[in-house]
């Protein structure tokens, strides 16, 4: 049962969607509101947002699709990749394995789940359950895996370094597994002091991977890219299926083509990133401890139940675990339209009550 004090609060720090959308990306949108375009993406705006996008990947072989959400985008590309007895390698953290209602499963694919601490996987990891499956005599008993999925950042606040990444694209490519990267929140993984992928070495080392937009000052939206041949192949039909086309489709262009065309979508992940890296600074001088280690907009501290309680008077705050008889852990999410001042604010009554 979740504890007393997560409940409604004034000033939200509970996820990065609390508020509606960057006011470029609206104004863009009352202006061009009129307009007549196709639909379901085959419109000016999203033919221009696919260039930009490809052109900041630095590739001309992709295929760029935007979808409406994240959930509908995990599953869609799953349900692409994957025959009927196939099934994803993921961190038992991951966001198809917890937060998802069992969208991938509903598919019809299983969701492996391996453990991790970090809410990372290594390539070790996916090559001993390569192995696992394919060593097992009694193998066709069981889903056959057939992809991988990881997310940057994790559910946890932690990212990749580009050598990992560069090892678990090396192992899925000897072993015949897709590599999926769920970017809901890539913006700020991206600007994490810490990081050194960009989206040229993703594209490259991923099959597919998707930059959010819903959790990074779009009012909805996620630009899916496939690099992988066979995941491009009859996707608009399994997207339009599985309920993931949006009809006013440019609706998607108009967002992206602001987030990118003169680099919104980087500034407003370091807004927000900034802002989490001093709430865990401070939290840290006062000797509270954070499990996770975290250069994103997630920080995770653990703090005294009855402290808690008397934060949640006020703040918004999403709860993790419980850590002994009298602490907690929860994660405090800074978004891109987190004011510095809501921030002080928070860390002036951490100090008082602790």
């Amino acid at each position: 049962m979740v504890p007393a004090f997560f409940s409604k609060a004034m000033i939200l720090f509970n996820c990065d969607y609390s508020e509606g959308a960057h006011a470029d990306i609206l104004r863009r949108m009352a202006e061009t509101n009129m307009e007549q375009t196709a639909g379901y993406g085959e419109d000016p705006y999203c033919d221009q947002a696919r260039k930009l996008i490809a052109g900041l990947c630095g590739r001309t072989d992709l295929d760029i699709h935007f979808l409406i959400g994240g959930t509908q985008t995990n599953f869609t590309v799953i349900a692409a990749a994957l025959r009927p007895h196939q099934c994803v390698l993921c961190a038992d953290t991951g966001h198809i394995n917890v937060h998802e209602s069992g969208a991938v499963e509903a598919c019809g694919h299983k969701v492996s789940a391996i453990p991790s601490p970090d809410g990372k996987l290594t390539a070790r990891q996916i090559e001993e359950a390569w192995h696992s499956h394919w060593d097992d005599e009694t193998r066709e008993h069981m889903p056959q895996p057939r992809m991988v999925y990881i997310s940057q950042p994790t559910e946890l606040g932690t990212i990749y370094s580009r050598k990992e990444l560069q090892e678990i694209s090396g192992v899925c490519r000897r072993r015949g597994l897709y590599l999926y990267m769920d970017g809901a929140r890539l913006g700020y993984g991206l600007c994490d002091e810490d990081n050194d992928l960009d989206l040229p070495a993703i594209a490259s080392l991923c099959d597919a991977f998707y930059i959010g937009g819903t959790k990074v000052g779009a009012l909805f939206g996620e630009a899916l890219v496939l690099r992988h041949e066979a995941l491009k192949e009859d996707f608009r039909y399994i997207a339009k299926q599985k309920g993931g086309r949006l009809a006013k489709g440019r609706l998607l262009g108009i967002q992206f083509l602001e987030l990118f065309r003169d680099g919104l979508y980087f500034r407003l992940g370091a807004h927000a990133d900034r802002l989490a890296v001093m709430l865990r600074d401070f939290c840290r001088s006062r000797g509270l401890a954070l499990p996770f280690s975290s250069g994103t907009n997630q920080q995770f501290v653990t703090m005294p139940d009855s402290v808690l309680e008397e934060l949640g008077r006020k703040y918004g705050f999403a709860y993790l675990r419980r850590e002994d008889e009298t602490h907690s852990t929860v994660r405090f999410c800074t978004s891109w339209a987190t004011r510095e001042e809501d921030v002080r604010e928070l860390m002036a009554d951490i100090a008082r009550l602790c």
